[in-house]
């Protein structure tokens, strides 16, 4: 499995980062092709010479011949490029260049175990390459000739003899440019290229986009996840107005493994928070409240955030006094907490905005009213602040049953979140999850949606009741039940 995790790691980042890639391979091919171009074209010709020696008719002596002449094909080889080879063929040719100029163009090869050596010349020009292949052989042949006839007489069966066998042609094609070769190179390393910068792109972000970097952060379970919806603002209340929605029935699944969670009975109570603003709290707050609601339990959704209220704007309610008259004393339950919907919602605004938000979350008549209502409901849900900013939702936290913290995918560091999930640990709260919000719809990381519980089409939606309808691909997304 670890395996299969990792490769399909890479092929989301090969998806996320395949404009890079493919934009890199036709650079690399267009500077290839580009190279290609402006290269001059050259031609190589070969010229081949034989090198044998005159010894006697015994077969001692063509051993002899034979071995001493293979001795020697490496010494004439390495003649090839020496002065005393180039300069009468610069000289033969009325070439205007220096010995070491042409010993540039001229290379010799003596193939193993033959006593041939072969001769090639490179040129700009297919005429001067061959002339020049061929002029360097001749004059080969004259130079040994000479060497070796120096003091030989003494010895005639070591008389070496070197004969031209094949003469260089004029090449018709050039060796250089490679155009093929160069454009697979210039391909291969494009490619190489926007691999790498997609993978170093990958390794430089930081941001949360999925579970798994979820999971190397905190033990803590997936409970659920929803996607963008750029006309979010405008609906809020997803789960009311566009039931048969696919976000709608996230927030569905998302109230079942809250289920799940609670199985084991205790107060459920939970503080809905983020680490910074803008992550989507609020809106899971409200929209897993009626989730619940519709189920058929008994709920009521607190607005926890004493410096930002956002709840009762959200549920079309008159926010003026709540919270904060309530436990300064200045208001009774039954003043403050209003019903919404037809059934066991009920929802307790924010209320005027105090000077102290910290000290009123966790004073004593904070910690009674959650108590009580713990008592009163069957879940008890606070949209609380985002926990970097301020330390309300750590406090509220740990007065409640503990936390569920939502993350915008693709917008919260890891970072960040990591800072948020410490601030909960160092006052003792517990972590009961986390929801991804804003996952995207389409890309290399839309494939969490599927798995964070959207199992319905709409024609399915449109047949199940709205009220205790049963979740059935999500609960398999709450890993180690948190006790």
């Amino acid at each position: 499995m670890g395996n299969f995790v990792e490769l399909r790691d890479y092929i989301r980042i090969i998806r996320t980062g395949w404009v890079l890639i493919v934009v890199m391979a036709l650079v690399g091919v267009a500077a290839a092709a580009g190279i290609s171009i402006l290269m001059k074209p050259q031609f190589k010709a070969s010229a081949q010479v034989f090198v044998s020696t005159q010894s006697g008719g015994s077969v001692a002596d063509l051993v002899q011949g034979s071995t001493f002449t293979q001795q020697r094909v490496k010494t004439y080889a390495g003649l090839v490029t020496t002065p005393i080879v180039l300069l009468p063929v610069i000289s033969t040719l009325h070439l205007s260049m220096t010995a070491d100029e042409l010993a540039k163009s001229v290379t010799a090869s003596a193939p193993l175990d033959t006593t041939l050596i072969q001769i090639s010349a490179v040129s700009s020009d297919p005429v001067r390459a061959a002339e020049i292949a061929n002029a360097t052989s001749e004059s080969l042949t004259n130079v040994v000739q000479s060497i070796e006839s120096t003091g030989s007489q003494a010895s005639q069966s070591s008389q070496v003899k070197l004969t031209r066998v094949q003469e260089a042609q004029v090449p018709s094609t050039p060796v250089t440019p490679n155009v093929p070769l160069n454009l697979g190179l210039g391909l291969f390393l494009g490619l190489a290229l926007g691999v790498g910068g997609a993978v170093l792109r990958h390794v430089l972000d930081n941001r949360v986009r999925n579970e798994h970097d979820i999971e190397s952060i905190s033990p803590s379970p997936v409970l659920g996840g929803t996607t963008f919806d750029s006309k979010a603002a405008k609906r809020p209340l997803i789960v009311q107005d566009d039931p048969r929605s696919p976000r709608a029935e996230a927030f569905r699944a998302l109230r079942t493994n809250l289920q799940f969670i609670d199985a084991g009975g205790g107060a459920r109570s939970f503080v809905i928070t983020s680490s910074i603003e803008s992550e989507g709290k609020s809106s899971t707050a409200s929209n897993l409240a009626i989730a619940l609601d519709n189920a058929g339990h008994k709920v009521v959704v607190v607005d926890a955030d004493l410096r930002r209220p956002k709840l009762a704007e959200y549920m079309g309610l008159e926010g003026a006094v709540g919270l904060t008259d309530l436990l300064i004393g200045r208001a009774e339950m039954d003043d403050v907490l209003q019903p919404w919907g037809r059934g066991d919602l009920h929802v307790l605004p924010a209320g005027s905005v105090p000077p102290n938000p910290s000290e009123l979350l966790g004073s004593r008549a904070m910690y009674a009213l959650v108590r009580r209502l713990e008592q009163d409901f069957d879940y008890v849900l606070f949209d609380a602040p985002p926990l970097l900013p301020v330390t309300d939702a750590a406090i509220l936290s740990k007065t409640a049953g503990g936390a569920i913290v939502v993350v915008a995918a693709g917008k919260t560091h890891r970072g960040q979140l990591g800072a948020a999930v410490t601030a909960l640990e160092n006052v003792g709260a517990r972590v009961f999850g986390f929801v991804l919000t804003m996952l995207p719809v389409q890309g290399p990381h839309s494939y969490g949606y599927q798995a964070y519980g959207y199992g319905y089409g709409a024609s399915h939606a449109e047949d199940e009741p709205e009220t205790v309808k049963p979740e059935r691909s999500t609960a398999r997304r709450v890993r180690g039940t948190v006790g």
